[in-house]
């Protein structure tokens, strides 16, 4: 018996380890670009990896973006384009694998040859523009440590304007110790040209600034433009510029410039910018990075226009999401006024339109569900208390421990649905703010959204993690420190000692955390006997003693420094905490003064007297490194502010004991 199931194991292991090593194949394997050419117009489709579904999780699907090669691009699953010129354009199809277990498969581009030339087709509205500016960027797909992100930048210079500007992109923020992304390439199909970024300031009027960023100060280019007078007001509003741009770059790590000398006035043109996630990108998927570009005509008439990217970190790709941005809070600054900001995103992934969306949200207890208030929406709708019969509109339920989003007789089309390419109309999204109840405990809390498609299952989304950032917390402690089971008369003063010292931990702990300390003992004096000498005779001004006995005493003073750099502290609750930790004293300083007193009387019975003089004095350094463990109760508040406790030391070198009472101030 125990041999067959030995076989069996052994077959079962061979087979998992096959359908592990083909997965990871399967994972390296490239997108397959397939091109269908009719004269210039060609029609394309990809061949990927099958899909591998998450268990628990709605059916796995992939989501397509293609570059044409020629500047245009596509999200459908399979593109038409008609080239307008004849040539060879690289093709790329970037396809992201939603509710899979791998990777994306990897881009391999194609290279289409055209050999017919077309005429020219009058340019439509793409739809890219969808906030009114003129400029947009649009990601591929979130960011995944480890995987390759396209942006879309897209940029439009107004009709009847002076044509030609700047763009710069900055990523990389300084409120993250590392950074996230590399940039791999960017594509750029309408003479875009990359310039060093101190170039833009030859494109504003002529002036010298001092910016440390570029290591000294940057002077105008000497242009047509660096000759002309410039009236005051202009000059001005060049400085402003110049500020606002030097303050923009001061927040991102990274930054890239373009001359768009190429740009046509009343036309919109795209640049794709590859960027690689770096190893050491930040692992937490609740965190939201910004990427930010500006786009700056030379056209002194229009104003520049910026544009920034919210993108979430992700550990697997999900259309449905929920995320708080700045989720990292600092607790000293939070109370019932901070307002959160929460966003969720979802997207109809079935086969058929979706007339109802039902937006299920948990609320964490320390947040007020009734401080919720409604920034944003896709789609837009009207509120339904004010809407009319069969009217699209968006009712809002708070319960006590959850709010809904409820759209109602809407149109949401399904990326699967026959007739859709345009995966945008398939998204949607709810944007609210809420504030907190009242001054939170410094703990993580955590929402989760359940998102109901007409009367589908629930699609489950990621938990939006909310945390305070440690914080630091200097304090200063005063104690009187005694030893018990003093020696007494051969020892006085020594049991005693005023210590002062200070303390760092995390700034009001919930209810575990690390503290370090530091001790300077200014006040450890004692004078300890070491002999007694009887009999002799001495003379004194010419009169006789008879030496009584002579005493040898040591009249020691130690300035001591104690550190403790483990302790580990737990809070019961705001008033009481306890502690325990090991503690090194070492002495900084040991001043030892020899004295010897002697205790006399005269030849003719006269009263003794007493005479006293040193016979020696020395220091020593840095002696006498003493460990000891110990414990204590703190009372008062003991998270920040003003408390008192009591501290039990053991000390092992020599052996002894001692209480220490303090009073603490944690600021």
């Amino acid at each position: 018996m125990t041999r067959w199931y030995s076989l069996i194991m052994f077959c079962c292991s061979i087979l998992s380890l096959g359908q592990a090593s083909r997965a990871q194949t399967a994972d390296t394997l490239p997108a397959v670009v397939q091109a269908a050419e009719d004269q210039n117009k060609v029609t394309f489709s990809g061949e990927l990896r099958p899909l591998r579904g998450v268990a628990g999780a709605p059916a796995p699907f992939y989501s397509y973006f293609w570059e044409l090669g020629d500047g245009a691009f596509s999200f459908e699953a399979t593109p038409q384009h008609v080239y307008p010129d004849t040539g060879t354009y690289q093709v790329r199809l970037y396809a992201t694998n939603n509710y899979d277990d791998g990777r994306p498969p990897p881009t391999k581009p194609r290279p289409i040859k055209i050999k017919n030339k077309t005429y020219p087709i009058a340019a439509k509205p793409s739809g890219f523009f969808q906030g009114g500016g003129n400029i947009e960027m649009k990601a591929n797909r979130m960011p995944r440590p480890g995987e390759e992100m396209v942006l879309v930048i897209g940029y439009r210079q107004p009709a009847g304007t002076k044509t030609g500007g700047s763009l710069l992109l900055l990523y990389n923020e300084k409120t993250f110790k590392q950074n996230n992304f590399n940039l791999g390439e960017a594509r750029a199909y309408h003479q875009e040209k990359q310039v060093p970024t101190d170039s833009l300031w030859a494109y504003l009027p002529p002036a010298e600034i001092e910016d440390a960023a570029f290591g000294g100060p940057l002077l105008a280019l000497r242009g047509p433009a660096a000759h002309a007078p410039l009236p005051a007001s202009s000059a001005a509003h060049n400085q402003q510029l110049k500020a606002m741009l030097l303050e923009k770059m001061g927040t991102f790590r990274k930054n890239h410039a373009w001359r768009l000398e190429g740009a046509q006035a009343g036309a919109e043109q795209f640049m794709f910018v590859s960027l690689q996630t770096t190893p050491e990108m930040i692992r937490d998927t609740n965190a939201v990075v910004n990427i930010t570009a500006l786009f700056m005509p030379d056209d002194p008439a229009l104003e520049p226009e910026e544009y920034t990217m919210e993108l979430q970190i992700v550990a697997s790709h999900d259309p449905n999401r929920i995320m708080l941005r700045n989720h990292r809070m600092n607790y000293r600054f939070t109370g019932k006024k901070k307002l959160l900001t929460y966003k969720i995103q979802f997207q109809n992934t079935g086969k058929g339109p979706a007339k109802k969306v039902d937006i299920g949200v948990r609320i964490p207890d320390m947040l007020n569900g009734n401080s919720i208030t409604l920034q944003d929406m896709q789609p837009r709708c009207v509120p339904c208390d004010s809407a009319y019969e069969n009217q699209s509109c968006l009712d809002t339920v708070i319960t006590k421990d959850s709010i809904h989003f409820v759209f109602r007789n809407i149109y949401l089309p399904g990326v699967q649905q026959e007739g859709v390419n345009d995966t945008d109309s398939t998204k949607g999204f709810i944007k609210y703010t809420i504030n907190f109840g009242k001054k939170p405990a410094k703990v993580p809390f955590a929402s989760q959204a359940a998102i109901v498609f007409d009367k589908n299952e629930p699609v489950i989304t990621n938990r939006s993690v909310g945390r305070f950032k440690p914080g630091l917390s200097p304090g200063i402690i005063l104690g009187y420190g005694h030893r018990l089971g003093s020696t007494g008369k051969l020892e006085r003063g020594g049991d005693k000692n005023l210590t002062i010292g200070a303390s760092i931990a995390p700034f009001a702990p919930h209810r575990r955390y690390l503290q370090m300390e530091l001790y300077a003992g200014i006040f450890n004096e004692y004078e300890r006997f070491k002999e007694r000498r009887r009999g002799g005779d001495t003379v004194i001004d010419n009169h006789d003693y008879k030496v009584m006995y002579r005493d040898v005493y040591e009249k020691v003073n130690i300035i001591t420094l104690e550190a403790v750099p483990l302790q580990i502290r737990y809070n019961l609750n705001s008033w009481v905490g306890v502690g325990a930790g090991a503690l090194a004293a070492i002495n900084l300083s040991t001043r030892t003064r020899t004295i010897l007193k002697s205790t006399m009387a005269s030849a003719t019975g006269t009263p003794g007297i007493t005479l006293e003089g040193d016979l020696d004095r020395k220091t020593t350094y840095f002696t006498k490194l003493n460990p000891a463990v110990f414990a204590d109760l703190q009372l008062g508040r003991v998270r920040t502010g003003p408390a008192a406790g009591i501290r039990y030391l053991y000390y092992m070198h020599p052996s002894e004991q001692r209480l220490f009472v303090y009073v603490s101030w944690k600021i």
